[in-house]
């Protein structure tokens, strides 16, 4: 019998085996118990968008000053893994992948030396403008996603959008919650249809109606007032809140008379043209989850994303 058989017989004729088995158990759920478990771990996987406006270039002319030359002085940044380059019209997107487990912090210092001290890599004369770091990490990934939808015909992205916006406050008080986003459905604006035949009517042009609405959203500080031992600020001008204050808005004056935007354009209060869209698509199994109708349905989706450090 060689040695393993000999530890065998040993261990089962010993009365310390049955005491063994049970500490080993009881470690085992000790450790079960104080490990910490979590669903994200906290990984170090940095990564940045880099942003360089150029007004007015055609997207060939922004590879060729803006994105190559970019590339090469990013490249040299110590711990960066990865540049990918977009270049359109007027815009370059860098983006920039370090390795797995660099700090965060440090790694973004970088880039920010980087790009502010290497700003001679591009001709000031050429237009380009600051660029614009937006750093990207492994929490700016929703851990949620919810779709609100509607089989209701008369309702559509726009009043899910209200709901959305409201439930985004609730779920903002959840601790932990770091950002929550509305996917999907379009905006509340003030639209204003310029009518061509009353501009000319009322001799006002387009520069006029985009002055009238630049000049009256506006509100600042005008100084203050000291009387009776008291200090009452002055406070110049107004937002636009409404469509009713929009209508109000002077643009011209005719024959003595204002010129009101009602009088030139039409003002909409309402949705604006989306710009992308959501819709949920129901099949035959969709009965089972309680939908009654098969089909696809406006709907908009509410991204939850958690603070860094919190357990998922």
């Amino acid at each position: 019998m060689g040695i393993s058989g000999r530890i065998a017989r040993l261990f089962l004729t010993s009365q310390m085996t049955p005491l063994i088995a049970l500490i080993a158990f009881l470690l085992g759920l000790f450790a079960v118990l104080v490990t910490p478990r979590e669903e994200e771990p906290q990984i170090n996987v940095t990564m940045a968008n880099v942003f360089i406006p150029f007004p007015g270039a055609s997207a060939k002319d922004v590879e060729n000053l803006v994105a190559t030359p970019a590339e090469q002085v990013l490249s040299q940044i110590s711990g960066v893994e990865h540049i990918y380059s977009v270049s359109r019209p007027g815009m370059a997107i860098l983006t920039l992948q370090y390795k797995v487990g660099e700090d965060r912090i440090q790694a973004l210092v970088r880039l920010y030396d980087t790009v502010q001290s290497r700003r001679d890599w591009v001709s000031p004369n050429l237009g380009v403008l600051d660029p614009i770091i937006k750093p990207v990490g492994i929490d700016d990934v929703p851990i949620v996603a919810l779709t609100l939808w509607t089989e209701d015909p008369a309702r559509g992205e726009y009043e899910l959008e209200q709901i959305a916006h409201a439930a985004e406050i609730e779920l903002k008080r959840i601790q932990g919650t770091r950002e929550v986003t509305t996917i999907g459905g379009p905006r509340h604006v003030v639209r204003v249809l310029i009518d061509a035949e009353r501009l000319k009517s009322y001799q006002v042009s387009a520069q006029d109606i985009r002055d009238a609405l630049q000049v009256s959203n506006a509100s600042q500080p005008s100084g203050k007032l000291v009387n009776n031992n008291q200090e009452i600020l002055v406070q110049t001008g107004t937002f636009l809140s409404s469509a009713a204050d929009v209508q109000q808005l002077v643009v011209g004056v005719q024959d003595g008379r204002p010129v009101f935007m009602s009088d030139v354009a039409q003002v909409i209060d309402g949705p604006d043209q989306p710009g992308r869209y959501v819709w949920l698509g129901a099949g035959p199994a969709a009965k089972h989850q309680g939908i009654s109708q098969q089909g696809e349905f406006p709907a908009v989706t509410l991204a939850i994303s958690k603070k860094p450090g919190e357990n998922a």
